[in-house]
């Protein structure tokens, strides 16, 4: 299994709420040189924050990539969100290569979780920072980084 986590891009600093906040310019370039890493990759899934830069984000990387695939939105892929919980989850979703767009501190967390087996040391991502999972079963400590990519 290839799981790949991308953080959405620069978003605009202030809206009405945190969930509103939309990608800047600079946020959508960032989002389609990651995607460059992600063809030719057979994605299944795609799942997404509710929030509107993660939304953005998700639809740019579909777009730059040619896909139908549906975006799988979930409300437990939020900035805040435990990622203990959001690794019971992922049974839900076994895909032989998934992507999910989402936050930090979720993502860098979750990362952490995965490749450590605890949360104390999380991964730094960058907006629009995507990194590669691989193993057998998204599992805490048995998944190992296969690549990492940061923005320019």
């Amino acid at each position: 299994m290839k799981l790949w986590l991308l953080r959405h891009g620069e978003a605009e600093p202030r809206a009405r709420s945190d969930a509103e906040r939309a990608l800047t310019e600079h946020g959508r370039k960032e989002v389609r040189h990651a995607a460059k890493h992600l063809r030719e990759r057979p994605l299944t899934q795609i799942l997404v924050s509710p929030y509107r830069r993660a939304q953005q984000s998700a639809e740019l990387v579909r777009e730059k990539l040619g896909l139908s695939l549906p975006l799988t939105t979930l409300d437990w892929l939020t900035p805040d969100d435990d990622p203990r919980q959001v690794l019971r989850r992922l049974d839900e979703f076994m895909a032989e290569e998934l992507l999910i767009v989402s936050h930090n501190p979720l993502l860098g967390a979750l990362a952490g979780l995965l490749v450590h087996g605890h949360l104390q040391q999380p991964f730094t991502l960058h907006t629009a920072s995507l990194i590669c999972l691989g193993g057998e079963f998204p599992l805490a400590g048995a998944m190992t980084v296969d690549a990492l990519y940061h923005p320019h």
